[in-house]
């Protein structure tokens, strides 16, 4: 088990109710599972909570058999690429210094790229598909080359987990089927991968497994056809839904009218 978070509860200041309360989860090498859930669910907050950005009021999380708390931020940078829902570039580099920047966690104080460090920048983009895309400015990609080399960015950590906060917000439908059908991929290749997505349809046709947030609390865990039924949806987004099922097997979610 790469991960294993067991009991979370964390509190914000201020607050009655609790962000989290007494979720858990494990993920596995090669595993692709998929956070959903309201607005305010608590899905950021479990990511923060996984990644010991937060202090926990009860429960905790294992990282290779190891408290979070206990590993220091340049080696955990060495096991975990973090990919956040947002980010500026105020200094547009190129693609490929953009990548370059994932080695860092492996380098030594102010050492330049090695031979190895090079190689790992090539297999990163080639694994994300943006080799092509080496010598371009990152302020000149479109919204989703900018997200594949964000990933390939990730991938230089060389990474035995990645984690992802809605990798496909904003983009159109072309592009949020290639960031799915990458992410699928590297978790095919091994890696354990957490991805948070608002797309009910696009995660139960990609995610090995889904975890389904309500005010914090885990509503459904599971296969997706499994948590994706019409009572659970419907209860936990406030709206009446059908369940449709793919050619695929994958269930999709269809909102209905009000009458329907």
């Amino acid at each position: 088990m790469i991960l294993r978070a067991t009991d979370l509860t964390v509190r914000y200041p201020g607050r009655a109710e609790p962000a989290l309360a007494g979720v858990s989860l494990g993920l596995a090498p090669g595993e692709l599972v998929g956070v959903v859930g309201p607005n305010g669910s608590g899905k950021t907050t479990l990511l923060r909570a996984l990644l010991g950005n937060l202090a926990l009021d009860g429960g905790s999380v294992d990282l290779l058999g190891r408290p979070i708390a206990s590993w220091q931020a340049r080696e955990l940078a060495r096991q975990v690429a973090v990919m956040g829902q947002r980010e500026e570039t105020v200094f547009p580099l190129t693609v490929r210094e953009t990548v370059q920047l994932g080695r860092y966690a492996h380098l030594a104080p102010l050492a330049a790229l090695s031979a190895r460090d090079h190689a790992a920048v090539d297999d990163a983009m080639a694994r994300a598909d943006v080799g092509g895309l080496a010598a371009r400015r990152t302020d000149t990609l479109s919204g989703g080359e900018w997200q594949r080399v964000r990933v390939a960015r990730a991938l230089a950590q060389e990474p035995r987990l990645l984690i992802l906060d809605e990798p496909t917000a904003a983009l159109d439908v072309r592009h949020e089927m290639e960031v799915f059908e990458l992410v699928r991929r590297l978790a095919g290749g091994g890696i354990a991968t957490l991805l948070v997505t608002h797309h009910l349809n696009l995660a139960a046709r990609y995610v090995d497994r889904l975890v389904l947030l309500d005010e914090g609390r885990l509503a459904a865990e599971g296969r997706p056809a499994d948590v994706l039924t019409p009572e659970v949806v419907a209860r936990v987004f406030a709206w009446r839904v059908a369940i449709t099922q793919w050619c695929d097997g994958a269930p999709q979610v269809v909102p209905l009218k009000p009458g329907e």
